[in-house]
């Protein structure tokens, strides 16, 4: 382990659920509360929580979702916008657009589309060093070395 790692997960979490699309159970339209939504069943429509979105290994979603924290173990067909973390299991399947701010995607998880972390280009638009001189600048900061030239 190279650091201590204080995130939450699905599984070290003690989430209050205060709403369910159970299993079997199918949701037609837009979906918006306030606390953690867990789905295991289906839902046609639009999801918008201000807290934790799980989608269960046999959840669907057919539309966009938005949420603080989504773990998606299921199926989402639609866009995802989360504003701290998206988890995808091994049995999540993802087809859409993900916005983020930290993304773990586990092996055998499906995602296809595109992802944005919200990092920004340094201000001339393009960072010109190659990737290994980057990674050595990057070790040097990190052990709070200077370059030679600056020394």
């Amino acid at each position: 382990m190279l650091g201590k790692k204080n995130n939450v997960t699905l599984e070290n979490s003690n989430l209050k659920v205060g709403t369910i699309v159970g299993e079997g159970a199918i949701f037609q339209g837009n979906l918006v509360v306030k606390d953690t939504v867990r789905v295991d069943g289906e839902v046609k429509g639009d999801i918008n929580t201000e807290a934790v979105l799980i989608i269960g290994s046999k959840g669907r979603v057919d539309g966009n979702v938005e949420a603080d924290t989504i773990f998606a173990g299921g199926l989402i067909k639609g866009d995802i916008h989360a504003k701290t973390k998206t988890e995808i299991s091994s049995t999540g399947k993802i087809f859409g657009d993900i916005t983020t701010k930290v993304i773990v995607i586990d092996e055998n998880a499906v995602f296809q589309g595109r992802c944005e972390m919200g990092q920004k280009l340094p201000e001339n638009g393009t960072d010109t060093r190659t990737g290994r001189e980057a990674a050595r600048e990057t070790g040097r900061e990190s052990r709070g070395e200077r370059k030679e030239e600056e020394k």
